[in-house]
């Protein structure tokens, strides 16, 4: 009977487990966050820490360029409280908290991701979903992202239920999911819900008036809930997501961040996020026609997206669960008749593609692994620096580098340690303030001395022989000591050389330097 319900178990949530594995494996292993993530990570931890004392709250101090939802904090915030809870009772780290909200995160796109899959097995197959779930695995960056606390990740939760909604034929909850995703999180969805509901409306499969009937009510409802909640956070009257499409689109202000050519991310972002999916997915459209009513919509919405100059891999990360669904339509057709001459080459570079892109995947995931140098140095400073205090304040100064790269405030420790962000400090300033350690991406700073450097990914380049790429580090963070601290300086440092090469600085770290 056990060993029946055990049976029973794998089969309802085995590649559950499979894919909540790997993206626990990738919390656990690189837990710290960058800029882009800032808001959304900051704002959880202000309503798990803060909760009313709203003038403690991150996003005053530091605003960003424009205004984000607090919808999205909420819901993890809440969901993650009774665990967190738990760690503040035990007076644990608040890193295990960080921890906590980004698996919090995960099972809320990995549970949108499996409605949408149980779709897919129900329309296509129990084949096609066991194809879906080993593509969706042996890919880096949706399980890697899934976890991410970006608004784009927030959007994508609500992008799975609208594919899961169509492929059901809930026509309208279709396009809730989507209206939602577009006034709450991501105002770029417009670009997926235009072609998703020409699709619906050409197909017959809901009418003009009750397709009106249903956006219009769904985003009066979010215009009116965001407004409500967002106001009331950023103490004035505001709908995040119409300022972010005025800057963005009517402004064309992102373009400052970069900007790529109009076919990158066919040719670039796509490639990378799909691996073996890549040519699969269009070999899907040819071998299915029920699948072209699927992608199209999808392409489209790529395509549009392609006419900004500023381009990301996240803008359209939630083209990856419908584009890796056609793909699984081709590789279960490949796998069935493998046995036919033509088709037994075809899986044989199945096979070797689906190996090629673990092997990728590994490198892309070391690469990153690399990617949060000032989160690594501040774990180390608390680690050799918890005793030198002697119950005075120990003042760390993290800098903006340093502030994209990591550092969150869950990487914080509670007294003596005491931290600013304050902006704007010249370097040559630093030796007038009383900071006890800098976290900074200058080697050399006046007044302070060097304790250890921290290294992250530089670049990759190729070589002959094994491994065939090479993942090349550099030191990124510096973390200084203040010369007039003397009590940093009787514990023992890893210490850091700056030897200057003409008009350049080679820093030469000592082996057992975190990194």
């Amino acid at each position: 009977m056990n060993r029946n319900n055990s049976s029973k178990f794998f089969e309802l949530y085995g590649w559950d487990l499979l894919l909540g594995s790997i993206t626990a494996f990738y919390i656990f292993m690189a837990p710290y966050t960058k800029v882009e993530e800032s808001f959304n990570v900051q704002a959880v931890h202000d309503i798990l820490y803060h909760r009313d004392h709203l003038e403690k709250y991150d996003h005053l101090e530091f605003p960003g360029v424009v205004p984000r939802t607090f919808i999205g904090a909420f819901l993890v915030a809440i969901l993650s409280s009774p665990v967190i809870l738990l760690i503040r009772l035990l007076d644990l780290p608040k890193l295990y908290s960080l921890l906590v909200v980004r698996l919090v995160l995960g099972c809320i796109v990995l549970g949108t991701l499996r409605f949408f899959r149980v779709q897919v097995r129900r329309k296509f197959g129990h084949q096609v979903e066991a194809f879906f779930v080993m593509l969706t695995a042996f890919q880096f960056h949706m399980l890697f992202y899934c976890t991410r606390p970006l608004p784009n990740i927030l959007a994508l939760a609500l992008v799975n239920l609208a594919y899961g909604f169509w492929f059901k034929g809930s026509s309208c909850a279709t396009l809730s999911s989507l209206v939602c995703a577009t006034i709450v999180f991501r105002c770029d969805m417009l670009l997926l819900l235009g072609p998703i509901g020409l699709e619906l409306l050409l197909t017959k499969s809901i009418s003009l008036w009750k397709a009106l009937k249903c956006c219009v009510s769904t985003a009066l409802l979010c215009i009116g809930f965001t407004i409500l909640v967002d106001t009331l956070m950023w103490r004035r009257f505001v709908w995040p997501e119409f300022e972010v499409f005025w800057f963005n689109s009517v402004l064309n202000r992102s373009s400052q961040w970069g900007t790529y050519a109009f076919h990158w991310y066919f040719t670039s972002a796509l490639p990378r996020s799909l691996l073996a999916a890549y040519p699969l997915f269009v070999l899907g459209m040819f071998l299915d026609r029920r699948v072209v009513g699927y992608i199209v919509p999808v392409l489209s919405f790529v395509l549009v997206y392609s006419k900004l100059p500023h381009k990301e891999l996240r803008f359209i990360i939630g083209s990856i669960p419908m584009l890796n669904f056609a793909a699984a339509v081709a590789a279960s057709r490949i796998y069935n008749n493998r046995k036919k001459a033509f088709w037994k080459w075809l899986n044989l570079m199945m096979l070797g593609s689906l190996l090629a892109s673990l092997g990728f995947s590994v490198i892309m995931f070391l690469a990153s692994y690399e990617n949060y140098p000032a989160g690594y140095a501040l774990k180390a400073l608390h680690q050799i620096g918890h005793d030198t205090s002697g119950g005075k304040e120990t003042w760390v100064h993290i800098d903006s580098f340093s502030a994209m790269n990591g550092i969150s405030r869950f990487c914080e420790n509670h007294f003596p340690w005491r931290y600013s962000k304050e902006e704007g400090i010249a370097i040559e300033e630093f030796h007038n303030r009383n900071f006890t350690y800098l976290l900074n991406e200058h080697a050399d700073i006046d007044g302070f001395k060097c304790l250890f450097s921290v290294n992250g990914f530089s670049k990759a380049r190729l070589h002959i022989g094994f491994p065939p790429i090479l993942l090349l580090k550099e030191p990124k963070v510096f973390i200084h000591g203040n010369l007039r601290s003397q009590d940093a300086f009787f514990l023992k440092w890893p210490g850091c050389k700056v030897v200057t090469q003409g008009h350049h600085l080679k820093v030469l770290t000592n082996p057992t330097s975190a990194s």
